[in-house]
């Protein structure tokens, strides 16, 4: 798996955080079947004593992604590491059929079997901070769309509904339920 690092706020990577960050990330790449096609993109950065790290890892269909804020770095570097790994195991089955429905290919993720278990631009837009970010709208089902929107742990999720062939959005209600909002 390719790394690219990137520091905010001042945040200057070292040999040592680097090199901790790919060790840690080892135990991710043993969870793809073909991990030399992916690139982890590690973003880090110092907020007063807060240290975040944002790690996301796009795929064709996919975009794994953990940030976590802590006042020691490799803390957080830790829990971001761990996030992914829950993320991937809660949802390996659900898109390997994924995969397999849509590529042709065995599998995304290894198998059980296969496993060695040890082993954004932001711009600055009058006076409030706006977050621009470009999609590629993907077409998948509702049950596809959440399981994404899971996988990024946000609230909601932009995708092309397979059934209308029209932009949706899906998104995680108060009480924990799924809503859609459809585009006419």
């Amino acid at each position: 798996m390719r790394t690219n690092f990137r520091g905010k706020n001042g945040f200057v990577f070292t040999d040592a955080i680097e090199n901790y960050i790919n060790e840690k990330l080892k135990r991710i790449s043993n969870y793809f079947t073909r991990p030399d096609e992916l690139e982890a993109r590690v973003v880090c950065s110092v907020q007063r004593e807060d240290q975040t790290v944002e790690i996301t890892i796009p795929t064709k269909h996919i975009v794994l992604r953990a940030e976590v804020t802590c006042d020691d770095l490799y803390a957080a570097i830790d829990f971001a590491i761990d996030k992914l790994e829950t993320q991937i195991r809660r949802h390996k089955d659900k898109i390997n059929s994924l995969y397999r429905q849509r590529e042709g290919i065995a599998q995304f993720f290894k198998s059980n079997e296969e496993l060695d278990l040890k082993g954004l631009q932001a711009e600055l837009v009058g006076k409030n901070l706006v977050k621009s970010k470009k999609i590629e709208l993907t077409p998948m089902t509702a049950e596809e769309a959440a399981m994404n929107m899971e996988l990024v742990d946000h609230d909601f999720y932009v995708f092309l509904d397979v059934e209308t062939g029209k932009p949706s959005i899906i998104y995680k209600r108060h009480d924990g339920q799924y809503a859609m909002i459809q585009t006419e």
